[in-house]
């Protein structure tokens, strides 16, 4: 197997937690992801550092790398966060709307509703996550992007922590309603429809234990 990238390992690890496979609090085992990506300790270093930067990861001195376990105060802060930042990215979509934009957010669409049909709950907790991170790209804004990006991620460890593991963090119709008030270029609907979103996932969350032991080679296995 070709060593890979450390933006690959980054992308694997990423998927991994948006499809809820990775439990907040596993940890992530140096040796063991080496063996596992075909990569050197210190690409997985590498990789490590990054996440934790981007706060995805947390590193405990003498303890190691484990997947980031985000207390009810966190939680609250990141839905906070999210609720500042997103109606001003989807009335930015609106400012900015064109054909592909369009496309893209229907594409999308398509993808969720095909993984919703077949009841892929895997793919259906990575398309929800992804869907506001398309909207923030969408909107042209680099910064905004890395954020949310951030958030999204954050937001998935929250949900796996608080709810169940195969939950769907956001209802079938929800998105499309978002998609269809921004293509009819109506900015107050669309804020408005995103900001009951998130307090409709915030609201459904509940305190809950999580495992923290996990066979990591099953999990990044056909990723």
């Amino acid at each position: 197997m070709t060593e890979l990238t450390a933006e690959e390992i980054v992308e694997k690890i990423y998927t991994a937690i948006l499809e809820h496979r990775l439990a907040p609090g596993t940890k992530l085992g140096e040796d063991r992801l080496a063996s596992i990506f075909s990569a050197s300790r210190a690409r997985v270093r590498e990789v490590l550092a990054r996440l934790a930067n981007e706060r995805v990861v947390d590193l405990i001195p003498q303890r190691g790398a484990f997947v980031a376990k985000p207390t009810v105060e966190q939680a609250n802060d990141v839905f906070e966060a999210r609720r500042l930042i997103e109606p001003g990215i989807v009335r930015r979509l609106v400012e900015r709307m064109d054909t592909h934009t369009l496309t893209s957010l229907r594409e999308h669409q398509r993808k969720e509703a095909e993984a919703r049909r077949l009841d892929d709950k895997r793919a259906i907790v990575r398309l929800s996550g992804e869907f506001h991170l398309l909207l923030a790209e969408l909107a042209g804004n680099t910064v905004l992007a890395r954020n949310m990006r951030e958030l999204s991620t954050i937001t998935c460890l929250i949900i796996f922590l608080y709810d169940a593991p195969t939950a769907t963090s956001c209802r079938a119709d929800d998105h499309a309603n978002i998609v269809a008030a921004i293509a009819a270029r109506d900015a107050a609907k669309a804020e408005a429809l995103m900001l009951h979103h998130l307090d409709d996932i915030q609201q459904s969350l509940k305190l809950e234990s999580s495992p923290i032991d996990a066979d990591l080679e099953a999990i990044f296995q056909d990723l």
